[in-house]
């Protein structure tokens, strides 16, 4: 009876396809570029939702993705990018700006996660977040990258340091407190 099982040269390349699929982009500006396009779909969904009167939960469940992705994002550049590139560009306007700019979202953020949908200026919070990071991606990917590479600045070792730190961050890389792999307590 022949076998139903795959050989190991195909179970092989389905492994390769599916580790080339996930795998963590190579430096920390292919990181960093993957976070924007991931973010900027997640506004142009949001857009859509709205647009399309999808409802409260619809649009809530969006908005909570974006804040959850923006801030593990902001905290990473400013952990770790950000210091990296100061100790290796001269320009420090640049990164002072970027402080800024993230102050600006984190408040916003901040007021999002404290409002529901219907909640008045809601839509117009998450459209004015959306166009603060477009303007921050725009200047990132611009100028401070340029200026970055220009550097010389150690961008795979920056860019695996980045990526596991976004891996201790992010909610769904952490097991759900309560699966059962930690002891419980006895009951009294």
């Amino acid at each position: 009876m022949p076998s139903t099982r795959p050989s190991s040269s195909t179970r092989s390349t389905r492994t390769t396809r599916s580790t080339r699929r996930s795998a963590a982009p190579a430096d920390a500006f292919a990181m960093l570029k993957s976070d924007h396009k991931k973010v900027k779909g997640l506004f142009n969904q949001f857009k859509k939702a709205k647009k399309q009167d999808a409802g409260d939960a619809a649009k809530s469940a969006l908005v909570a993705q974006i804040c959850t992705e923006l801030r593990v994002h902001t905290q990473i550049e400013e952990e770790i990018f950000y210091p990296a590139l100061r100790e290796q560009m001269d320009d420090q306007d640049i990164m002072d700006e970027a402080l800024v700019e993230h102050a600006g979202a984190k408040d916003l953020i901040a007021q999002l996660e404290g409002m529901s949908p219907g909640d008045d200026l809601y839509d117009a919070k998450v459209t004015v977040l959306g166009e603060e990071v477009d303007h921050h991606v725009k200047e990132e990917e611009g100028a401070m990258f340029r200026k970055a590479k220009r550097a010389k600045v150690d961008a795979v070792r920056l860019g695996e340091e980045m990526q596991a730190r976004k891996a201790e961050l992010m909610p769904e890389a952490r097991p759900p407190a309560g699966n059962g792999s930690r002891m419980r307590s006895p009951r009294h």
